[in-house]
């Protein structure tokens, strides 16, 4: 099976539903219903929250990062951190639980290493979208950071398969772009019951047309992905690099509001980003 009809036959099955994820994934999309139940309140989350150790360790990182502990005042238990936080955010950290578990199983360490490099890429995405969307496009920051966790995961899945398909990944980067990456990533959010505005944001994001000064959440995720010093392993074809080093180099000149400008706005809030991206990342 060549490269382009392994594309086509994972973008199928992800068309039907039919996606294989490990065990691991399950349980967290469990997890993940239980925090999108209108009914799941504070104390039901934290309780939730504290069977998983891995998810309880995050979530306290996560509260006491810049990003959401603007007071200074650190805190220890689940609780607090669950109460900081809320459950929206929440449903951001299983979210990226729910992607790198996606590449719990490569084994291969060429795939791995590029697994590695998506979730960093991932990883960045998500804490300047967070950031742009509180102090420049003013879109919920909270769906912002979910945006940004989200919108590389058929990639993830694409890596989690990849060793069952030789050479799928060895021919031009362009090719994943045009046949894999929106049939492949439409499967799997749908599969993970992501929301309609999300998948629209990444949408855009995939269309790659944004407004100058950014205003929508497509548009939020767009300059965050252009701003992320590390790109996705996926697309890092020279033309691709340098048509998106010359959109950020556009960008960051442009005028927010009336006495700001997005080169500015960035380095005031770089220790939330760095902050943010650390827990990410860790």
């Amino acid at each position: 099976m060549n490269r382009l009809d392994a594309f086509k036959s994972i973008a199928a099955q992800a068309a039907r539903g039919e996606l294989t994820f490990p065990a691991n994934v399950d349980a967290s999309l469990k997890l993940q219903e239980a925090l999108a139940d209108p009914d799941c309140h504070i104390e039901a989350a934290a309780k939730l929250v504290q069977a998983d150790p891995l998810l309880a360790a995050r979530t306290v990182a996560i509260a006491n990062s810049v990003a959401f502990n603007r007071s200074g005042n650190e805190i220890t238990s689940v609780r607090n951190a669950v109460q900081r936080l809320g459950v929206r955010t929440l449903q951001s950290v299983v979210a990226s639980l729910i992607v790198r578990q996606l590449g719990s199983t490569i084994t291969d360490p060429v795939l791995q290493a590029k697994a590695n490099q998506l979730w960093e890429h991932t990883a960045h995405v998500a804490a300047l979208s967070q950031v742009l969307a509180r102090r420049v496009t003013k879109v919920d920051p909270d769906t912002a950071l979910f945006a940004g966790i989200m919108h590389e995961v058929g990639g993830f899945y694409l890596l989690s398969r990849a060793a069952e398909f030789p050479g799928i990944l060895d021919g031009e980067p362009q090719d994943w772009v045009e046949h894999g990456e929106q049939a492949i990533g439409h499967g799997v959010l749908t599969k993970l019951k992501v929301p309609e505005a999300v998948m629209s944001a990444i949408d855009a994001l995939w269309e790659g047309m944004r407004a100058i000064p950014p205003e929508s959440l497509g548009d939020t995720l767009l300059l965050a992905n252009d701003l992320a010093p590390v790109s996705s392993p996926l697309n890092e074809s020279p033309a691709a690099i340098a048509v998106r080093a010359a959109r950020a180099a556009g960008s960051i000149d442009c005028v927010i509001g009336d006495d700001a400008t997005l080169s500015s706005i960035m380095e005031e809030s770089d220790d939330e980003v760095q902050s943010l991206l650390k827990v990410l990342v860790h």
